[in-house]
């Protein structure tokens, strides 16, 4: 069964301490099954939703190349490339700490790992909020190629990254690895002097990170749905498209609660959450990063189309096809005959061999005249 040993290190943290909790993962659990499950899991969450995103964001650059790019789609490539760092640089941090059961990466990642992480979704969330705004400003694209604007996308990212990676910084002022025997652990300690200001920290951040994008979102989606029925020229496209954009709110908004109820249970005092609920809570913040390219490429008309482009180039590269030429053709003596075993070599060469052979010594002959294959049919003066 799971348990955990919160007990065993607290008793060896001085009386000063008001929060304790450990960082980069739960440690010193006790178990073969979570040493191995979890890190399973999570590897198999990273596998699978860093290809998805790969793809999201090979289609969505060829896009661009093909001059089909705009404001949502840049943020969408955005929102990709958040999704990647999270799987590959946030989720196998858990995964080596789960399975060594206590911390092994140093003083550095042990300060920042908890920071980074929560700078990224934080930046996520506020990213797909800004990609509402934008389908709600988006100026149709004409004929004459896309209409987006790189200035306002540029200036809007830039904005959101700084405010999500300076917000989460008291998290990484008080990280820090401590002995626990001749192991070490990657804990949170936070001094009685600074009790609160911590406390009202841990009020303030959940709400700013989590909940205001939800009620931007909602005011988002109204604006945007208003707009697409009653003033765009094509409602029924931007409806789909908006659609997408909700499908993509709702699957986050359910996979990152539970992460953000067990980080707000902790910090308030209370007593703490079940283990295998901070696990499950775990798991669900990254499966978010691998559900959102799997919504984009089944419901958004652009990148499934994209995506069946990009499977024909691939299969048809790793196809050995060689081109046909075109097969000459003659008059007389049967040279029909051998045109249609040429047609028929230049579709699919394998199915005449024999034919192939026949055929190879006896193209372009001349028949004389004293060698007329059908004598009898001869008009003799």
């Amino acid at each position: 069964a799971l348990a955990a040993a919160w007990s065993h290190t607290c008793n060896d943290v001085s009386a000063n301490v008001s929060f304790f909790d450990f960082v980069g993962g739960i440690q010193l659990l006790r178990g073969e099954e979570v040493r191995t499950a979890m890190p399973v899991i999570l590897v198999g969450v990273c596998v699978s939703g860093a290809i998805g995103n790969l793809l999201v964001l090979l289609i969505l650059l060829r896009e661009f190349r093909n001059g089909r790019g705009s404001e949502v789609k840049a943020l969408l490539a955005s929102l990709a490339c958040t999704d990647l760092v999270i799987l590959l640089l946030c989720a196998p941090v858990r995964a080596v700490t789960y399975y060594k059961q206590t911390w092994t990466l140093g003083s550095f990642v042990c300060s920042t790992t908890d920071w980074f992480q929560h700078s990224c979704v934080m930046a996520k969330t506020f990213i797909l909020a800004a990609t509402i705004r934008a389908r709600h400003t988006l100026v149709p694209s004409t004929a004459s190629g896309s209409h987006y604007s790189p200035v306002w996308i540029h200036g809007a990212l830039l904005f959101i990254w700084i405010v999500s990676m300076m917000f989460p910084i008291p998290q990484m002022l008080y990280a820090a690895v401590v002995p626990d025997g001749r192991d070490f652990l990657c804990v949170s300690v936070v001094p009685q002097c600074a009790s609160d200001f911590m406390s009202l920290f841990y009020k303030i951040y959940p709400t700013v990170a989590f909940l205001v994008p939800i009620i931007l979102t909602l005011g988002f989606y109204t604006k945007a749905l208003h707009a697409a029925v009653n003033q765009a020229p094509s409602p029924q496209h931007q409806s789909k498209v908006i659609l997408v954009l909700l499908c993509l709110s709702g699957a986050m908004g359910l996979t990152l609660l539970p992460e953000w109820g067990t980080f707000t249970w902790i910090r308030l005092g209370y007593s703490r959450p079940p283990v295998g609920l901070m696990l499950f809570a775990q798991v669900l913040l990254y499966a978010c990063s691998s559900v959102s390219p799997v919504i984009l490429m089944t419901m958004y008309d652009d990148v499934r189309q994209g995506l069946i482009t990009l499977w024909f180039i691939a299969t048809c590269r790793s196809t050995k096809h060689v081109p046909c030429k075109p097969c000459p053709k003659t008059e007389g003596n049967g040279a029909e005959v051998q045109g249609t075993v040429a047609n028929a070599d230049c579709d699919d060469k394998d199915k005449l061999p024999e034919l192939e052979h026949f055929w190879t010594g006896r193209r372009n002959t001349r028949v004389e005249d004293d060698q007329d294959p059908v004598p009898w049919e001869r008009d003799d003066k």
